[in-house]
């Protein structure tokens, strides 16, 4: 396709809506002509090394995704679906607290999903969907 990228949240009326949480039911793509599928993005620095908590952590994995943005380069505003996966259920608030202020008014179709993660250190692990 040669048109502009355009990303338009979705959001039916007739669907439950986010009371306390910010993102989009659903996204809907025109113009793009690339998709980037990242991989979960784990907490750790390129030298392996992992933060004790969870925020440094949150933080990390989202420079992680930064970083696999830019080396296709895109950036947050391609984003059209992220997923974590956070290893415990009070780390709720603090992960949308991080997400908010990476992603600022940048809406994406989410999911968040409380489950174990492949490493005992890590508390959660961030994988995304971008288009350009």
């Amino acid at each position: 396709m040669t048109d502009e990228l355009k990303i338009t949240p979705v959001n039916a009326e007739n669907a439950p809506q986010s009371l306390h949480r910010r993102y989009s039911q659903a996204v809907d793509l025109s113009g793009h002509s690339r998709l980037l599928f990242i991989s979960g993005q784990i907490p750790a620095d390129k030298d392996g090394k992992v933060p004790a908590g969870f925020e440094e952590q949150a933080r990390l994995c989202w420079a992680n995704v930064i970083a696999q943005l830019e080396a296709a380069g895109m950036g947050l505003s391609n984003l059209v679906k992220v997923t974590t996966f956070l290893k415990r259920y009070e780390d709720r608030d603090i992960n949308a607290k991080v997400r908010f202020e990476v992603m600022g008014e940048h809406l994406v179709a989410l999911s968040t999903i409380i489950t174990d993660v492949y490493d005992p250190e890590w508390l959660l692990e961030i994988e995304a969907i971008a288009a350009a």
